[in-house]
């Protein structure tokens, strides 16, 4: 892609995100999300692979019907309150339908089913974009309105996000679809405290990113889509191997990792509210959630691939690919647990 073109691009990725965070008017937040879809629309279609075309019509298609539905859910709104502040959301029709619309933006449970086949059709840096920077601005606005929401709807969406995203990615054999499926679990976590305590949420969101980001990038350095070809890894970078097995961990929520830090203060707080079952059922999500991290570290570190002499032909080219951020997002969702009383002092 062109280098001008690929700046404009990712600058209205950062111009619509930042319009979204700084707007208290609907239709500016909107307008937010829009650029945020259409300036991802043309990366997603870069390599016109029609797996790639597929993924990008049907992103295009599930963001253009969750926008729709914003723009009505602020539009009833406003004709039932006059007002179109986004912290004046007094109508139960356009809360709910808000909230659904937020939901599928995100990709929560059971609003989710785009979220896989999507990300399976892209390039991973592409896919990393679409698993971290994309969340950033639906998350905005749904921590500004979740005092106005029903406290029902969110917990039924982030214990069914945290279900789904457990069993569905057990019989994954696509890391993509793996890590999606991770995403939605993810997401079910963060939505499940949000009316509780936004500000774990977005602990919660940052550790994600964190780890997601070095999870993508390991999984790039290593050239690694599917769960049989992990089986090299090993004899191509034993050290990249280790530090992929880790922050596939961190990812499962495995003290003492990074990914352990948001789960746990998570189920304390629901703890403290009194809800010991949602608390439960959310814990044995996780556990199946880490069944199949566990089951990608099986494949990396405990199998050996029967062309190991092939395998390291690869390895003997130098790499072109950056390897600060992946250094530096994997450190950070290894290490960052003991900063835990740190993390919680800035957000409180």
């Amino acid at each position: 892609m062109n280098p001008y073109v690929l700046t404009i691009l990712l600058s209205s990725l950062g111009l619509g995100t930042t319009l979204t965070f700084a707007s208290s008017h609907w239709l500016l937040a909107w307008m937010g999300l829009e650029i945020n879809t259409l300036a991802i629309t043309p990366l997603m279609a870069q390599h016109h692979h029609p797996r790639a075309v597929e993924a990008t019509t049907k992103y295009f298609l599930t963001q253009a019907t969750a926008a729709a539905m914003i723009l009505f859910a602020s539009t009833t709104n406003a004709w039932v309150t006059g007002e179109w502040s986004i912290n004046d959301m007094s109508s139960p029709a356009a809360n709910t339908m808000f909230m659904a619309a937020l939901a599928l933006k995100v990709g929560l449970a059971p609003m989710h089913f785009w979220m896989p086949e999507v990300l399976q059709g892209l390039d991973l840096l592409t896919g990393l974009i679409l698993s971290t920077w994309q969340k950033l601005a639906p998350f905005a606005l749904i921590v500004q309105t979740a005092q106005t929401i029903d406290p029902l709807l969110l917990t039924m969406l982030g214990i069914t996000s945290t279900l789904v995203g457990g069993w569905g990615g057990l019989n994954q054999t696509q890391l993509r679809k793996i890590l999606a499926y991770s995403s939605i679990a993810h997401m079910g976590w963060m939505i499940i405290v949000v009316q509780y305590a936004p500000q774990l949420t977005l602990i919660a969101l940052g550790t994600y990113i964190i780890m997601t980001s070095a999870a993508f990038l390991t999984l790039k350095m290593s050239l690694t889509t599917k769960v049989n070809t992990l089986a090299t890894t090993w004899s191509k970078n034993p050290m990249l191997a280790s530090t992929t097995a880790l922050a596939l961990l961190s990812l499962g929520g495995l003290p003492p990792l990074t990914g352990f830090l948001p789960k746990w203060m998570i189920l304390e707080e629901l703890t403290k509210q009194d809800l010991p079952i949602i608390a439960t059922a959310m814990a044995l999500a996780a556990l199946i959630s880490l069944y199949f991290y566990l089951r990608l570290c099986y494949a990396m570190t405990l199998t050996i691939s029967p062309n190991m002499t092939n395998s390291t032909t690869p390895w003997r080219v130098q790499t072109t690919q950056t390897s600060i951020p992946l250094a530096l997002s994997t450190v950070a969702a290894l290490g960052l647990l003991p900063m835990t009383p740190a993390i919680l002092m800035l957000t409180t």
